[in-house]
């Protein structure tokens, strides 16, 4: 994604559409998929995740994304953050992202906590002298200074966790994007993570906050938009969106 410089403008989503083909078929082997590939016999059937999605996050501002399972936003905060290309439109990002997308989906299993935390730091840009500079207050925040040299295949889904948002908020980006992730290890190490989140925001962060949470939603954010299906039913006030959400569910 471009780097262009909007004023006030962080991140901008202009008709923003995403197609998926769904295979039809049931196919057992890379065998018999090239097989049907080769006699043309592979069918597809197309979903849109997404359609003609536009919004604009302003610098420094907390954006609400809400909407029911399904409605598109994982989809949506994947292409904000790179990992997918838009079928259609266009998504334009003003500085540097952290997303916690996936807690821990890029470590290596048969690796360290230790080796992870450079391999991990690597993906999002960060030198190895900036991780080394980091890596004490990384292993102090997640709590795992017994486990540094202990294989992530032995950890538990929370350690895995805790590591992950460690790394991803070890250095302060300039958008943060939080995908449902603040169920991470017990509620003392919730506290942590909200309350480090919390932080960047006072820092002027700007912070994409996705949850089904519509009181978190009111408590941190200044605006919110609301998707349904992959379409935008409205884009507003956090007043406005959880009202419009509240009334979508009794549908």
């Amino acid at each position: 994604m471009s780097l262009i410089n909007l004023e006030n403008i962080a991140i901008s989503v202009q008709n923003v559409s995403m197609k998926f083909n769904l295979s039809k078929d049931k196919i057992l082997s890379l065998k018999e998929y090239f097989v049907k590939a080769v006699k043309r016999q592979l069918f597809f059937e197309e979903f849109w995740a997404l359609k003609d999605v536009s919004f604009n996050v302003k610098r420094g501002e907390v954006f609400g994304i809400m909407g029911f399972n399904g409605a598109g936003k994982s989809t949506l905060l994947k292409i904000i953050a790179g990992v997918f290309k838009p079928t259609m439109g266009s998504v334009v990002v003003n500085g540097e992202i952290s997303p916690l997308l996936e807690l821990g989906a890029g470590f290596s299993p048969e690796s360290s906590a230790r080796d992870n935390i450079f391999m991990n730091g690597a993906m999002y840009g960060y030198s190895t002298k900036l991780m080394e500079s980091k890596y004490d207050e990384i292993l102090d925040f997640a709590e795992l200074w017994e486990f540094e040299d202990v294989a992530i295949k032995n950890f538990s889904s929370g350690m895995i966790g805790r590591l992950g948002f460690a790394v991803a908020t070890s250095v302060k980006p300039d958008i943060l994007i939080v995908d449902e992730i603040l169920g991470v290890g017990d509620y003392k190490f919730q506290k942590k993570c909200e309350d480090r989140i919390e932080n960047m925001i006072s820092d002027g962060v700007t912070v994409l906050l996705v949850t089904h949470n519509a009181t978190k939603i009111k408590q941190m954010c200044s605006r919110a938009l609301l998707l349904e299906k992959g379409n935008l039913v409205c884009v507003g006030s956090v007043d406005e969106v959880c009202e419009v959400y509240g009334d979508t569910g009794k549908v």
